[in-house]
């Protein structure tokens, strides 16, 4: 079943069939509720994720129990690909929005391919990194809509 619902999505349609094996064979379906924790930033990111359904945060926590939300991930969104940028704990904390369907996937069993075939290690890279930058992108044009609600005045020296 992994097998199928990889081959599915952009990143893993660059891989060969024996990669899409391979990968499929630490590959495995989760169900989470809504309200469940996927992964804390600061954990050890020893996998990545794919929406198989449902919805999931994306968020950056700060001091006093706050977090800024940076995405919302729905089917087909890959996330917590932090090996790709050679990052052993998650940046984020992602939690589900909604009862949720994921693949999960061993980081290291990616990274293993990647650096066994550098021509798709770096096309692999190319794409996910596409939707970090994205990610941050959408965050920096966020941040910029809040402070330009904050009043703020011109004082003269």
């Amino acid at each position: 079943m992994p097998t199928k619902q990889l081959t599915g999505h952009d990143v893993f349609e660059l891989l060969r069939p024996d990669q899409v094996r391979t990968l499929s064979e630490t590959a495995e379906e989760v169900s989470l509720r809504a309200g469940d924790t996927v992964f804390r930033r600061g954990e050890s990111a020893d996998d990545f994720f794919i929406v198989l359904e449902g919805q999931v945060a994306l968020r950056f926590p700060a001091r006093e129990g706050l977090s800024l939300l940076i995405d919302e991930v729905g089917r087909g969104t890959i996330f917590g690909s932090c090996v790709c940028f050679q990052i052993d704990r998650y940046t984020l904390t992602a939690r589900c929005t909604e009862d949720s369907k994921l693949l999960k996937m061993r980081a290291a069993t990616l990274k293993k391919l990647l650096d066994d075939d550098p021509v798709l290690g770096y096309a692999v890279q190319a794409m996910i990194s596409r939707t970090y930058f994205k990610r941050y992108i959408d965050t920096a044009q966020k941040l910029q809509a809040v402070l330009r609600t904050m009043p703020v005045e011109t004082v003269e020296a």
